[in-house]
């Protein structure tokens, strides 16, 4: 047996992530519906979720987070969704995130170190419950 994903297989994966960087909510929720795990990781360690927060799309946080995103998920940079959402100031997938319980101080850096880092003061209020 082989470890080797084939073409297409890769191929598809690769379209599921652009899925969550585009916000393609409904698509991607037909596809975990189908049985595509909503924590399906890449090759940098990018959940799903990671992306959709990163990329701005709380629409895609929070189905993924209904369908069971794993929220303490860290990427190969130590990131998390929260993080992510922190750095773009998304504050909807913030607060979707905060909501379904993610930890602002996971991560390396933790959302909170993000927060303080790049001089995000209403990131900082949203994170301490403000």
């Amino acid at each position: 047996m082989t470890d080797e994903l084939d073409e297409e297989t890769i191929a598809f994966a690769h379209r599921t992530f652009e899925l969550a960087r585009n916000g393609a909510t409904g698509e991607l929720g037909a596809l975990i519906d189908a049985g595509l795990p909503p924590n399906l990781t890449n090759d940098s360690g990018d959940t799903l979720l990671i992306l959709a927060a990163y990329h701005r799309h709380p629409a895609t946080v929070r189905l993924l987070v209904r369908r069971g995103a794993d929220l303490a998920r860290v990427n190969d940079r130590g990131q998390t969704a929260l993080g992510a959402a922190v750095f773009r100031s998304s504050t909807e997938s913030v607060r979707a995130l905060l909501d379904a319980g993610a930890d602002p101080a996971l991560g390396s850096p933790s959302a909170q170190e993000v927060a303080t880092f790049f001089e995000l003061p209403e990131m900082s209020a949203l994170l301490q419950g403000r």
